[in-house]
């Protein structure tokens, strides 16, 4: 019977992990003009914030949400706290959402604890695009 207790307790604990790791998709507003964009290098968050930026002045009060997801051989270097510094910081400020993918963490071997607290993951980003693609949001891959 502890055994049997033990084992849900565990896959309950690994479902709350899973679901904490992979943002909502139900609570996003779909009437909204909403972005998502995927890139594999870390240099090209300053442009794309600058474009989140642009469409957030074009749409007015149709902007909705702007993702960016990250994936790639590039991706240990989100880790970087010093290099990341200024582009989160950024990101941050236009309300742009960084995500990275989890198969790329496994793959390239990053520990998903070195990333900062304002990086999502998803298990799949490749996944999570085209997902958010066929709710209509606008996309395009760097």
């Amino acid at each position: 019977m502890k055994n049997l207790i033990t084992i849900l307790t565990l896959a309950f604990a690994f479902t709350l992990m899973q679901s904490a790791t992979a943002q909502d998709l139900s609570n996003i507003n779909t009437k909204k003009k909403n972005y998502i964009v995927l890139t594999k290098k870390v240099p090209q968050l300053k442009p794309i914030t600058l474009a989140a930026q642009e469409m957030k002045a074009e749409d007015g009060k149709k902007y909705g949400e702007f993702h960016v997801v990250f994936c790639g051989k590039e991706i240990g270097q989100l880790t970087d706290k010093e290099l990341m510094k200024p582009y989160l910081e950024m990101l941050e400020k236009e309300g742009v959402q960084l995500i990275a993918c989890g198969f790329s963490l496994k793959k390239f071997g990053v520990n998903p604890k070195d990333l900062p607290k304002e990086i999502e993951i998803v298990d799949n980003g490749i996944a999570y695009s085209l997902k958010l693609k066929k709710m209509g949001f606008f996309g395009m891959e760097l």
